[in-house]
């Protein structure tokens, strides 16, 4: 007699993840010269927020970056239906980072100094 097989994995879609990444300082992370870290909006796609987490942390790290803090901001869906305005622009670089299952760094901003938030 044959053992049955397993059951087959569902497999999850890929979705888009809206992430708030605050970085510290590393040598040769390329900040600029002064900044206390950096925070980046980014887009990554996962099967799961956890997933799009993960896969921004070790990105980062593998640029010599210092990721400290993610904040995660959910799906297209999620973000609409809490009211968010989306434009074009960002729908364009979600819609790439879905379409290349990849990490799409939207925005990035040096903090210098007092300008540095706090973690809370």
């Amino acid at each position: 007699m044959s053992e049955p097989s397993p059951p087959k994995k569902e497999r999850r879609p890929q979705q888009v993840y809206t992430l708030l990444v605050e970085v510290g300082r590393k040598a040769g992370d390329g900040l600029p010269q002064g900044a206390s870290g950096a925070g980046l909006l980014c887009y990554a796609s996962g099967v799961d927020e956890a997933e799009a987490v993960r896969e921004i942390v070790a990105i980062l790290k593998q640029a010599d970056m210092a990721p400290l803090d993610v904040t995660g901001y959910g799906t297209l869906a999620e973000r609409e239906a809490q009211g968010h305005e989306i434009g074009e622009e960002e729908r364009g670089l979600m819609q790439r980072a879905l379409a290349e299952n990849s990490v799409i760094v939207a925005q990035f901003t040096p903090f210098f100094g007092k300008d540095h938030p706090k973690p809370q």
